[in-house]
């Protein structure tokens, strides 16, 4: 009789051979032609690309109402193009629809959604419709090498080429709910500072769309006494465990009024979306809310990325301070004033609603505006731009403004003439901005006032001499 010790190379070479062909035969008959990756907090996928990401990754979801559409749809003819993907949902198609009008997105009808239960009194059950956008947008499956699905109201101004930027800080592939809450204190506290606001638009990265479109329906019912859409959106990312990613250049604008100081002191941050300006009044003056939108476009088109950011600079020789809001308006200043004061945003705005408890209380920095007229800045709102080989030029000319005091230097300035080289961020930028420094130049013209926008040197301070 053999030993152990002698029997022992002989089973290990029987075991070795039995496995072997049990991984072949599971190499031919079972391995699947892809292998999938596994993504943290995201199910199964195939790998992505690695080029940067673009418009043509974000697919947007809007809502709307058959009623509704037609006149909201300027809005979104304002930053829409063929090239961008996405639908409008509707509650019913409307009477005349030009299925082949490419400058606004496709309709597409949303599902019944009776089933569903709303018990919240005074409010919509619409609400349930729209939450339900971040789901149905997911089930159309005509959309390929989608990273971010981007969602708002057919009332919701969007900033693609801004978005692609600020997306591009994030990784598609992991979980992220990026938005903003309401600049209106109450309404954050009620609803939540962890909410974002979807009239200022928000949005999914990919990853976690798709999960959420597995467990959407089974979520909501939780929820029937909510009274809005983004209010069930939020809760069923909170259930997954996801957390808001806060982005300040998503507007709500729940404000009334004139919004002047909330754009003239926009965040560090590139301009995202702006929403309810059918409510508030015309951001330029002597103009509609269509027009001054237009107006504004027409700035964005030749520098999207700097729009609305806000450069401060210092004249040594009249001892004035000047805030460039790029593509919007100039305040000069009669006189020095501390950055940071500069940077407060001034209450031109009324409270959203002015008989609630925190009314006049706002989730950023205020300062009051100087009752004597002749205390407050003039400014200078935009009235063209233009792009050439030597750079972008726009050019911003005097408000009207009633005072007789006016300081001889500002009495007779009519323009402000800005140059400025356009406005190139890569990721990295985007994720830690700063701002950019300027310079008045001289001119023999006391009409005219040159100031050139550039990048700050990299000890340089923005400060009163």
């Amino acid at each position: 009789m053999k030993s152990l010790l002698q029997t022992q190379p002989l089973t290990i070479l029987i075991s070795f051979c039995a496995i072997s062909f049990f991984i072949l035969i599971s190499i031919l008959f079972f391995t699947p032609s892809k292998i999938p990756i596994l993504d943290v907090g995201s199910s199964l996928q195939q790998t992505t690309d690695s080029d940067p990401t673009d418009v043509n990754h974000l697919v947007f979801g809007i809502a709307s109402t058959g009623k509704s559409w037609a006149d909201r749809k300027k809005y979104v003819k304002l930053w829409w193009n063929k090239i961008i993907k996405g639908c409008v949902f509707v509650d019913n198609l409307p009477p005349e629809q030009n299925d082949s009008d490419d400058s606004v997105p496709p309709l597409c009808v949303s599902e019944d959604t009776s089933k569903f239960l709303y018990t919240c009194k005074g409010g919509l059950r619409s609400a349930i419709r729209v939450a339900r956008i971040v789901k149905e947008i997911v089930g159309l499956n005509n959309h390929s090498n989608v990273r971010w699905y981007v969602f708002g109201d057919d009332d919701t101004v969007f900033f693609p080429e801004n978005l692609v930027k600020t997306l591009s800080k994030y990784d598609h592939r992991l979980w992220y709910y990026v938005g903003a809450y309401s600049e209106n204190y109450e309404g954050s506290y009620v609803f939540g500072f962890g909410m974002a606001f979807g009239g200022g638009g928000f949005a999914i990265s990919a990853s976690l769309a798709n999960v959420l479109y597995e467990v959407f329906d089974s979520c909501i019912e939780r929820y029937s006494h909510l009274y809005g859409s983004d209010a069930r959106v939020f809760s069923c990312i909170s259930e997954l465990g996801v957390g808001l990613t806060y982005e300040p250049g998503f507007h709500q604008v729940d404000l009334s009024g004139n919004i002047f100081g909330l754009l003239a002191s926009h965040p560090l941050s590139l301009l995202l979306s702006l929403h309810h300006l059918d409510l508030v009044e015309p951001i330029f003056p002597q103009m509609t809310t269509s027009k001054s939108l237009q107006h504004l476009f027409e700035a964005a088109n030749v520098d999207s990325l700097r729009i609305l950011q806000q450069t401060v600079c210092y004249d040594k020789q009249f001892s004035r301070t000047i805030s460039v809001s790029w593509g919007y308006a100039v305040q000069i200043f009669q006189y020095n004033e501390l950055l940071p004061n500069i940077l407060r945003v001034r209450e031109t705005f009324r409270p959203w609603r002015e008989n609630l408890p925190f009314a006049g209380v706002y989730t950023f920095s205020t300062t009051k505006i100087q009752k004597d007229s002749c205390e407050r800045p003039t400014i200078f709102y935009l009235d063209n731009v233009s792009s050439g080989k030597d750079g972008i030029v726009s050019n911003y000319t005097k408000s009207f403004r009633n005072c007789s005091k006016d300081n001889t230097s500002l009495k007779n300035l009519e323009v402000i003439k800005v140059v400025t080289k356009k406005l190139d961020l890569n990721t990295k930028q985007v994720q830690t901005l700063r701002r950019q420094c300027c310079d008045v130049l001289h001119s023999n013209s006391s009409q005219l006032m040159e100031i050139a926008i550039r990048e700050c040197r990299y000890e340089e301070l923005i400060y009163m001499h």
